[in-house]
């Protein structure tokens, strides 16, 4: 039986999306009578986002479905200041035009799962460079910077881990608090927004605006975060060995994207099935009590649903399918990550380790070595036991190329051109 009675915070707290709440009674009952409005900040840091943010675009999903507005907010502002949250350093100075081209990038994932519009429960983008970047610095230090205590401040673990740590922390990030409480301030007056969510490493930040808010218009307003994620052996969410498991497939193929879920630990199966598809429970419970071999089901699904909703369902069902002819059939099939390389290159011949390297398969040739001791190494599906194989155009199959295997999931094509 669920602690809340508003369908928005039962829905976040069955699928395990709460971590923190300000105010739990009070936010529910504000959800269960009216139409609430809330936002999350994303910093334009890179030109897609990744994984690790899966969970807060996830929420404010489960917000629109609900019945509430969803606020996205760009922070191409605050991306000027960097956030000192989690950070060992000072965040790189990135220019105007890489802040614009990164916005760009980013907003491709909300229209994937948010609807946009001019409705009482449609979506909303904002970006606070509209707010901060004309900002008179005296008005904003006599406005807003009076009503936050530096005691409170150095005491909040955006600052206080740096500084035990004794890292440089510039003044200029220090700022980051007060920017994404004045951030909180302005979107409440321009939209009524009370609410503001994000993962558990914002609860400060959050809470700052939270703060400025009642010292400044005396109106309640909600701080809500969710867990930050790691897989069950302790690896964070969206890094693999390979890099960032970004959302936008300018920089992640579909077929990588289905691959990484596929790849779930068994422990995590029925967490991430709640919190990254939106299947019903019903039928995540009875993909949860799936065992034995049968969980391997379970994470096809979990791979599909989840690429499906990036992705869309056309290209899940392709992934899915590519994932099945390589894997089952032993096809070298299409749609498997491709590199090209000259055609000049087989004819004289190339080393297996050097292919090996140039697939992104492995780090080095002695990594690849090691693979080959390890009979982890295949070449069109046959293992490879020969560290000085030469390929050539001999190896090209009919289907034009060269198949290399590490392991038994991962896969690529060298096609000559």
């Amino acid at each position: 039986m669920s602690e809340y009675t508003s369908e928005f915070l039962t829905v976040l707290s069955e699928r395990g999306y709460i971590h923190q709440v300000s105010d739990p009674k009070g936010l529910d009952a504000l959800c269960a009578k009216e139409t609430v409005t809330a936002y999350i900040g994303f910093d334009c840091t890179a030109p897609s986002l990744h994984v690790g943010s899966l969970v807060q675009i996830m929420m404010m999903y489960w917000l629109q479905q609900t019945g509430h507005r969803p606020i996205a907010l760009m922070g191409s502002g605050t991306t000027r200041v960097g956030d000192p949250t989690g950070k060992d350093e000072s965040r790189k100075v990135l220019s105007d035009e890489t802040i614009e081209d990164n916005k760009a990038g980013i907003r491709k994932v909300f229209d994937k799962l948010l609807t946009f519009g001019d409705g009482p429960t449609d979506a909303l983008m904002m970006d606070n460079a509209d707010w901060l970047l004309g900002l008179n610095y005296m008005n904003f230090l006599r406005d807003i910077g009076r009503h936050f205590s530096v005691n409170q401040m150095i005491q909040r673990d955006s600052v206080r881990l740096r500084l035990e740590r004794e890292q440089h922390l510039s003044f200029l990030e220090f700022n980051y608090m007060l920017l994404q409480g004045y951030d909180f301030l302005e979107i409440y007056n321009r939209t009524g927004c009370r609410l503001q969510m994000g993962g558990s490493d914002q609860w400060s930040n959050i809470l700052s605006g939270v703060d400025l808010i009642r010292r400044k218009v005396a109106v309640e307003a909600f701080a809500l975060t969710s867990p930050l994620l790691t897989t069950s052996s302790g690896a964070k969410m969206g890094k693999t060995a390979d890099g960032a498991v970004w959302l936008n497939e300018e920089q992640l193929s579909a077929y990588d994207y289905w691959q990484y879920w596929r790849n779930t630990e068994d422990a995590d199966v029925e967490r991430f099935l709640k919190l990254f598809t939106i299947l019903p429970m019903d039928e995540i419970k009875r993909l949860a009590a799936l065992e034995g071999s049968e969980i391997n089901e379970a994470k096809k699904i979990l791979a599909t649903e989840a690429t499906a909703l990036m992705h869309g369902r056309n290209k899940a069902e392709e992934a899915a399918e590519t994932a099945r002819k390589a894997f089952e059939e032993g096809q070298s099939a299409e749609g498997l990550p491709t590199v090209e390389i000259a055609r000049s290159g087989l004819e004289a011949g190339l080393g297996v380790l050097s292919a090996f390297v140039l697939a992104g398969l492995c780090a080095s040739n002695g990594d690849v070595r090691r693979n080959i001791k390890g009979g982890g190494v295949r070449i069109n599906d046959a293992v490879e036991q020969d560290a000085n194989r030469q390929l050539t155009l001999d190896d090209v199959t009919a289907d034009g190329v060269v198949k290399l295997s590490l392991g038994k999931k991962k896969h690529v094509l060298l096609k000559p051109v």
